[in-house]
């Protein structure tokens, strides 16, 4: 872990370093090491593969004219996440935009007369089943497509490209508590519509 990290700083710095000085090539590293991270994140916010190309090319663009701006307070990539989640964000301000928050009664378990939780089945053990496996992702793919923006990206930001609560905290210019909140209550619903597939047995098992 930590030969990774040293890589990876010593990949951003010399990256950073190209864009400061202005190399010819720095716009193509840049785009090299982060472009398929950050159309991730945008097509997250904004649901749209258009919007999120335009949203990525903005952003970097902006990176490149602002480099000089960057004080180094936060990590290179994080710095450059918020610059594309706040273009992504501002293309998804000028459509209508989805529910802002997932209910509470959405992800949380059933609840019986007696006040107790309905059982949660335990489904684990199927999960490296191949005959799940295609499904199952499909499944994962339209439940992340369905949370709110804002969940999205938390989700694809935390368990997707590795960003510790804190840093996606700074990401989105948002507190640890909201991280936590929008983390969790994404991660019910992912469970709850992963839950809904496994009760259906797998055909002719």
């Amino acid at each position: 872990m930590a030969l990774i990290e040293t890589r990876r700083i010593d990949r951003d710095g010399a990256l950073l370093a190209a864009l400061r000085e202005g190399a010819p090539d720095a716009a193509e590293r840049l785009v090299a090491t982060y472009g398929d991270r950050v159309y991730r994140l945008a097509v997250s916010i904004t649901g749209s593969s258009q919007d999120a190309e335009e949203a990525v090319q903005d952003a970097l663009w902006s990176v490149i004219r602002k480099i000089d701006t960057f004080r180094g307070d936060s990590a290179f990539g994080s710095w450059i996440y918020r610059i594309v989640a706040n273009a992504a964000y501002q293309k998804l301000r000028s459509r209508s935009s989805r529910r802002a928050e997932i209910p509470l009664e959405d992800v949380l378990p059933t609840f019986h007369e007696n006040g107790h939780a309905a059982p949660i089945a335990d489904w684990s053990a199927e999960l490296d089943d191949p005959e799940r496996g295609t499904e199952l992702r499909l499944v994962l793919t339209s439940a992340i497509d369905e949370l709110p923006a804002e969940y999205r990206t938390v989700v694809v930001l935390r368990d997707v490209e590795g960003l510790s609560n804190t840093e996606v905290a700074q990401v989105l210019g948002v507190t640890l508590g909201t991280v936590k909140s929008r983390a969790h209550r994404a991660r019910l619903f992912l469970r709850k519509r992963l839950e809904t597939t496994m009760a259906v047995p797998v055909a002719g098992a």
